[in-house]
């Protein structure tokens, strides 16, 4: 019985793995990043980047481009440029310049979310002149869409870039009650790519852009810091809270109108501090000056996000959850009435080497 059981198994291996299209690697070309840009005539230039792998074990890069009036279409034109097939199943990241974020990128990220081969963490970024001038770039030696990933990933962790990437980005596309939102990168130097701030979108059209000094309070809203690092001025001296320790919670305070309270819990310790040395009654001010600057920047943040009728925290999403009977055919209106009470709780845990 064992016998005749184990040559069914093996039947069935067999027949599946014929199943299997096999492709070796010399005779494709894996695209690993991106890009599309809006040109004249409102026609769509879609650039792929492909590595060149170099006997000295350095990747390198090599870009096709073309243009279309779809994205279907650009799939066709660049395949004809291709002396192999393209294959996506090693994308890495994908990334929109800010024409097309701003008309709408619904109709790419619709394909991305249908093909089966390309993984959900692939990141999204918008392109903050052209996604081809990015591509087509030299960063580093591990190829350049391996580099911007790890670019992202690494502000991710340890800097103030909230998580994101497809799957994040499609589940806050189509959810009610909240906003979508990505990373902007931008070419500063021939080899250095930057994080120039945060594109929020409405639906699927980019409607604003954080600048960098904002993208540490936004995180504060939107995710958690597990690593991270501020300066505060702390009247005339200056001070540096390292490997900060963060995370937030959102209670429903009253109904009708609505008001909420988002509650900030923050734990650092302090690396440098321009003064002579940190007194208790230093620590208790210091902690007192975050927390003030907390309130104020992230009350006013989520105050211009209601005069833009966008939502990237979420507050309809989660009111949702704590409300019977809720109908977000009415609930424009009333998050524009929205009540926000930000309230901070900063702790010095350490004081470092200042101490």
């Amino acid at each position: 019985m064992r016998i005749r059981s184990f040559f069914l198994v093996l039947a069935a291996v067999i027949t599946l793995s014929g199943c299997v299209e096999k492709e070796i690697i010399d005779d494709v070309n894996i695209e690993m990043g991106v890009g599309y840009d809006l040109v004249e005539d409102d026609k769509i230039e879609g650039t792929v980047m492909i590595p060149i792998f170099n006997p000295d074990k350095k990747i390198g890069n090599f870009t096709y481009s073309a243009t279309a009036t779809s994205s279907r279409d650009l799939i066709q034109e660049i395949q004809r440029k291709s002396a192999q097939p393209l294959v996506t199943g090693s994308l890495e990241i994908a990334l929109f310049g800010e024409g097309i974020a701003r008309k709408g990128i619904r109709e790419f990220t619709d394909a991305f979310e249908r093909d089966a081969s390309i993984g959900a963490r692939v990141y999204f970024a918008v392109a903050d002149e052209s996604a081809k001038r990015i591509l087509s770039g030299t960063y580093g030696n591990r190829g350049n869409a391996v580099h911007l990933s790890q670019l992202i990933e690494h502000n991710m962790e340890t800097r103030n870039i909230p998580i994101t990437n497809m799957h994040l980005f499609l589940f806050d596309l189509y959810q009610e009650g909240k906003d979508p939102y990505l990373p902007i990168l931008k070419k500063v130097e021939p080899e250095i790519i930057d994080i120039v701030g945060i594109a929020l979108f409405k639906d699927d059209k980019l409607m604003s852009e954080l600048p960098p000094e904002k993208m540490f309070f936004f995180k504060l809203l939107t995710d958690k810091f597990s690593e991270g690092a501020f300066k505060l001025d702390v009247g005339k001296e200056k001070v540096v809270i390292k490997d900060l320790d963060s995370k937030h919670k959102i209670k429903l305070t009253k109904k009708d109108p609505y008001s909420i309270t988002v509650e900030i819990k923050i734990k650092g310790l302090i690396r440098e501090y321009t003064g002579r040395i940190v007194t208790p009654e230093i620590i208790k001010k210091i902690e007192k000056e975050f927390e003030d600057q907390v309130n104020k920047e992230a009350s006013a943040m989520i105050k211009d996000f209601q005069e833009q009728g966008i939502d990237p925290v979420g507050f309809g999403q989660f009111i949702k959850s704590k409300t019977r009977g809720f109908d977000f055919k009415r609930w424009e209106d009333e998050y524009k009435n929205l009540t926000v009470n930000v309230q901070t709780d900063m702790i010095i845990t350490e004081v470092g080497i200042v101490e």
